[in-house]
C-alpha cells in the first residue's frame, strides 16, 4: 500500500467509515436513509450513488457523506463538538458544486429544463452541549438585518434563497427515536459514548480500549473486530483537536504554509513554522500523551518530530 493510500484512509472519520465505504456501508446508509424518512427500502435492490466532494465542507478531512438516492441528495455530516452555524452557507456552496458535477454543460445551457435532485440537510451531533433533540437551523438567518418595510416584507414571505439542515441530537441521553429505528446509528453512538468517556476519565489507550469494550458489550463488534487498526487511527485523528471547527483553520494555516514554502524555494528563502502554530501543535501533544498515546501516534496528530515529543 502506497503512502497516499495510506493516509487516505486517516482521513476518514468512523462515521464516515461506516455510514459510506465500509464493506456494510450500504446496507448502514439504507438503514439510516429509512429511519430518517419511515421508509423501507431494501438495500438489496435500492440504488445509491456516492456524490463525495473533497474540500468543501472539510480542506483534508472528510467527516460528511453525500448519497444519490430515491430521487434525493442526502448530505450528512457528523459534529462532535460545537454546533457550527455556518452549516447551511457552506451546505449551499456543497450542494451547489454537486449540482455542478452530476450535470453537463450542454443540459445546464440547453433549452430543456434540467430535473435535479431533491437536496437533504442532516447534521447528527453527538458532543458534550446540551443541545435540543433535534431542531432546524436555515440559511435565511444569516442574512443582514434589514430596517423599515423591507425587513416586514421579507420577515412575512419566503426568502428568495433558503436551506433548512435539519440538526439530530444521537448522543444516547437524549434517547431520540431515531436510534430505535437504526440500530447501525445506536450502535455507533454507543461506542463514541464509551471513546468519550475514556478520554475523560483518562483511561489508558483510551482508543484500543473503547474498542475492546464496545466488542465486549456487542456494538458494532463485527465492524470493529475487523478494522481495530483503522478504527484506532481515525480516531486519533479526529479526537482531542475540536475537529469541527479547528481542523478546517488547521487544514488552512498548512496549506499557507506550504504554498509560503514553495514560493521561499523559488526565491531561495527558507520558511518555517511560526512560532503560534509551533505552540500550538506542542499544547496538542501535551493534551494527547496524558491519553497515554505512542510517540508515533502523536507524531501523526501534531507533525511534531519524535525527538521533541520524547523531551516532552
Amino acid at each position: 500500500m502506497t503512502k497516499e493510500k495510506t493516509n487516505h484512509n486517516y482521513k476518514d472519520s468512523v462515521f464516515v467509515d461506516l455510514f459510506a465505504h465500509d464493506v456494510t456501508a450500504k446496507e448502514n446508509f439504507i438503514s439510516l436513509y429509512n429511519a430518517l424518512h419511515g421508509t423501507n427500502l431494501d438495500a438489496k435492490t435500492t440504488d445509491v450513488q456516492p456524490v463525495m466532494l473533497e474540500r468543501v465542507l472539510y480542506m483534508k478531512y472528510y467527516n460528511d457523506i453525500a448519497m444519490l438516492i430515491d430521487g434525493k441528495i442526502v448530505i450528512l455530516i457528523e459534529h462532535q463538538s460545537t454546533i457550527n452555524q455556518n452549516m447551511p452557507f457552506r451546505f449551499l456552496e456543497y450542494i451547489a458544486r454537486i449540482y455542478e458535477k452530476i450535470t453537463t454543460k450542454d443540459e445546464k445551457f440547453g433549452r430543456k429544463l434540467v430535473k435535479l435532485p431533491i437536496p437533504e440537510f442532516y447534521v447528527f451531533y453527538n458532543g458534550k452541549d446540551d443541545y435540543p433533540t433535534e431542531s432546524v437551523m436555515k440559511l435565511s438567518d444569516a442574512f443582514m438585518q434589514l430596517d423599515g418595510e423591507l425587513k416586514n416584507q421579507l420577515e412575512n414571505a419566503n426568502y428568495p434563497l433558503e436551506i433548512s439542515v435539519k440538526v439530530v441530537n444521537i448522543n444516547m441521553d437524549k434517547e431520540n427515536p431515531i436510534l430505535k429505528r437504526c440500530e447501525t446509528l445506536k450502535q455507533y453512538s454507543k461506542f463514541i459514548e464509551q471513546v468519550r468517556y475514556n478520554i475523560e476519565n483518562v483511561v489508558p489507550e483510551p482508543f484500543t480500549t473503547a474498542i475492546k469494550e464496545a466488542i465486549k458489550k456487542g456494538f458494532l463488534s463485527d465492524y470493529l473486530n475487523r478494522k481495530s487498526t483503522e478504527v484506532q487511527n481515525m480516531l486519533l485523528a479526529e479526537y482531542d483537536y475540536d475537529t469541527d471547527i479547528a481542523v478546517q483553520r488547521k487544514e488552512a494555516f498548512e496549506d499557507g504554509i506550504a504554498i509560503g514554502e514553495k514560493v521561499g524555494e523559488e526565491r531561495g528563502i527558507s520558511i518555517g513554522l511560526s512560532q503560534g502554530a509551533h505552540q500550538k501543535a506542542i499544547e496538542t501533544a501535551r493534551n494527547a500523551l496524558t491519553m497515554n498515546l505512542s510517540i508515533e501516534q502523536v507524531a501523526t496528530l501534531t507533525g511534531l518530530a519524535p525527538e521533541e515529543i520524547e523531551k516532552l
